[in-house]
């Protein structure tokens, strides 16, 4: 391989990594999906990593998208019997200075509520998330029908739920 064509190939590479990131204010948001349980949900929800590099803890305070009528935040509690319920955070999402919070299946998550069209695998979703202190980032996030669960997020740096 020519030196030409390494610099192309890393290059590409790179550019193919950060597309699906997005950052603004130090906030970092990567390995964003959406998903519905099935092709006629009413609600769907979108999960990711967002990374603090600002420095400062902040919080997730809200998130918007024009796919549903309402968007908000929330997480998975058990109730008193070991049933576990999903609730609206209304306080929203701490992100301590330096580390990761993961929005993940089963736990905190952006839920899309009384959506407005079906979202089908490969459709992308433009969700504006809302930081205390940091502002606005917008994301365009995939819809992707096919991960299981536990796919995908990375494993490095600090981490909280």
């Amino acid at each position: 391989m020519s030196f030409k064509s390494f610099v192309f190939a890393a290059t590409s590479a790179t550019a193919i990594t950060l597309a699906g990131a997005a950052m603004a204010g130090g906030m970092m948001v990567q390995d964003a999906y959406a998903r519905v349980s099935t092709k006629m949900s009413a609600s769907g929800a979108a999960f990711m990593q967002i990374m603090n590099h600002t420095g400062a803890d902040d919080r997730l305070v809200d998130a918007r998208s024009d796919v549903a009528e309402r968007v908000e935040l929330h997480t998975h509690l058990s109730d008193a019997n070991g049933v576990m319920k999903m609730v609206h955070v209304e306080e929203g999402f701490a992100i301590p200075a330096g580390e990761t919070h993961m929005l993940k299946r089963g736990g905190d998550h952006v839920m899309f509520l009384g959506l407005k069209e079906s979202l089908h695998h490969g459709d992308l979703v433009s969700l504006t998330l809302v930081f205390e202190k940091a502002g606005e980032v917008s994301v365009e996030v995939p819809v992707d029908l096919e991960r299981k669960p536990n796919h995908g997020g990375m494993k490095h740096g600090k981490h909280s739920n």
